[in-house]
């Protein structure tokens, strides 16, 4: 039987409309990658309709298989199928640069979050609100029936009793058997939204990119012992190794930077302060360890080689998947498969909203409070992120004097 070709459907959106969507987010998008995909969700899916929630979650789902920062790696899937890959390249300017520049400014002198801590902990309580909407939402869409909100039940017991990143990726691994099992409609599959416009050589490409610098860089540093080499090699290979992003790659950047003498133990710490304090990713945090290092190259050149480093792995990863996700998501036991996953995501969702998202926010029947607002402000009265986000900080700040 002859394979049906899936069609490719151009990028509908400009490379700027792109760039202004992501460098709000990348302003205003606080409290870590789980709350990072409720943001994206919120803009994409709810008010701008560029994609459907189902195609949102196997999105995720595609990032939760891949190593690298999840919420990234979805921005830049979400630039490719709007604007192509300029559109993932205006996308990841757009989320990672205003984060990537605070951190590098904190490299000169700005560790110290003094009386600002009290509003960003205002900013804390919206990731509540903006990640609850974001399983609300998702739960309704994706598990509209007993089997698959038992899936997403599980998946958020199993996640809460087995924290890790391998716990994440196994979840997903279950949760797609499961789908696959019994998740069968009967029906021949509908052909979902394509994710990608772009030839599978140049995916094909990316992979041997992607495992050739793996290999190559190691060996490279030690025939040629340039500063620079070293680290590049060290970020890119502490973005590559890394399932579950944010928080897990900051042993990996510790075991990196400290030992050798690069970074100071006080120096690392206080740059982890300040990452939770800034918008975006946290994987700019690379960006305040090549500036803030007493090896050459520091300062400016030395942040912006470590965050292309360390970024570097997502982008091949991302560009050598959407086309294969296409082909592999169009078809009948993939589609049962990813109802699973999707499901099991919604249950991972409903799991991080508790830890880490209300565990490191909710402190006090005051901060409940507010989060609960917030909620009431996304949810209800539809107003958007970036000003529930000014409000949170405000009120944050006022309730402390």
């Amino acid at each position: 039987m002859k394979e049906t070709i899936q069609p490719v459907i151009a990028p509908q959106g400009s490379i700027i409309e792109v760039l202004a969507a992501f460098t709000r987010l990348g302003l205003t998008s606080f409290g870590g990658p789980i709350a990072h995909l409720g943001y994206f969700r919120e803009e994409f899916v709810v008010r701008r309709r560029w994609l459907d929630d189902r195609t949102y979650a196997d999105l995720v789902a595609l990032c939760q298989f891949l190593p690298g920062p999840a919420s990234s790696q979805t921005g830049i899937a979400l630039g490719v199928m709007r604007a192509g890959l300029p559109g993932a390249l205006a996308a990841w300017i757009g989320f990672t640069l205003p984060s990537a520049l605070l951190m590098i400014a904190a490299a000169y002198g700005v560790t110290s979050l003094g009386a600002d801590t009290v509003a960003l902990h205002g900013l804390k309580v919206v990731a509540v609100a903006v990640v609850a909407q974001a399983v609300w939402g998702m739960a309704r869409t994706l598990c509209p029936d007993r089997e698959r909100a038992t899936i997403a039940i599980l998946a958020a017991v199993a996640l809460l009793v087995w924290s890790s990143a391998l716990a994440q990726i196994v979840i997903i691994v279950a949760g797609g058997m499961i789908g696959w099992r019994l998740l069968r409609s009967g029906a021949p599959a509908a052909a979902p939204v394509p994710l990608a416009a772009f030839d599978r050589r140049l995916a094909i490409g990316c992979w041997i990119a992607f495992f050739g610098l793996l290999i190559a860089l190691p060996l490279a540093r030690t025939v040629f012992p340039f500063r620079a080499l070293e680290l590049f090699d060290s970020f890119y290979r502490a973005g590559a190794l890394v399932f579950g992003g944010g928080h897990v790659v900051l042993p990996l950047l510790y075991a990196e930077v400290t030992p050798p003498g690069w970074v100071s133990e006080a120096q690392f710490i206080a740059g982890y302060g300040m990452a939770q304090a800034v918008p975006g990713p946290l994987f700019t945090f690379a960006a305040y360890l090549g500036a803030v290092q007493t090896p050459i190259p520091n300062g400016w050149a030395g942040g912006t080689l470590a965050l292309l480093a360390i970024f570097l792995p997502a982008w091949l990863l991302v560009i050598g998947a959407l086309p294969f996700w296409n082909w592999l998501r169009s078809r009948e036991e993939t589609q049962a498969a990813l109802r699973g996953i999707n499901a099991a995501v919604v249950g991972i969702l409903l799991a991080t909203l508790y830890t880490p998202v209300m565990t490191s926010a909710i402190m006090t029947v005051r901060d409940a409070a507010l989060a609960l607002a917030c909620f009431g402000m996304i949810a209800v009265w539809k107003w958007p992120s970036w000003l529930v986000v000014v409000v949170a900080a405000g009120i944050g700040w006022a309730v402390s004097a």
